[in-house]
């Protein structure tokens, strides 16, 4: 019983004294989360692209650089297979352009189509279309379908891009 007092009593001028010396942590400033996490610093992986994979390093007007070799015109991709596209204008991607899709196996999961400098709707058609082919589909300008398209083909996933230069504008 006396341990049981005694532990009593010591107990809070314990915790008193352990308050009274708890050394403050110095003030500092901590880096910026903004520069720590910045989405670029993740995703670039311009200089570290492997052989066996595609990466889109720019977007211009007339073309695309990809793996360091400048591409003029309108581009077709699935995986990491680069054709050229006879598209020159976003009016002419039609089921027809995108008839490949019919017979590739596998099926990529999604087809990024890149409409040049703006977004362009998706007539419902082309979109029934390439819904009956088994493939998920989303429609942005061609730099960030460019981009869109490094980021999942870096991942393993086996996605497709059709991409107009981004100079186009209708």
């Amino acid at each position: 019983m006396a341990a049981r007092q005694r532990a009593a009593t010591t107990l809070p001028s314990l915790i008193r004294a352990l308050r009274k010396e708890s050394p403050k942590p110095p003030s500092r400033n901590l880096p910026s989360l903004r520069r720590a996490f910045s989405l670029y610093d993740q995703i670039n992986l311009i200089d570290q692209v492997p052989d066996d994979r595609l990466c889109f390093q720019s977007v211009t007007d007339t073309g695309f650089l990809v793996n360091g070799v400048n591409y003029e015109g309108s581009l077709l991709c699935v995986g990491n297979l680069l054709l050229s596209w006879s598209p020159k204008k976003f009016s002419e991607i039609t089921a027809d352009s995108l008839s490949i899709f019919q017979i590739l196996k596998p099926t990529p999961e999604i087809l990024i189509i890149g409409s040049g400098k703006h977004i362009q709707p998706v007539d419902p058609e082309l979109r029934r279309f390439i819904k009956s082919t088994g493939l998920k589909m989303e429609s942005v300008d061609s730099r960030n379908a460019a981009s869109t398209y490094n980021i999942l083909n870096e991942e393993g996933r086996v996605v497709a891009a059709a991409l107009l230069p981004y100079g186009v504008s209708s």
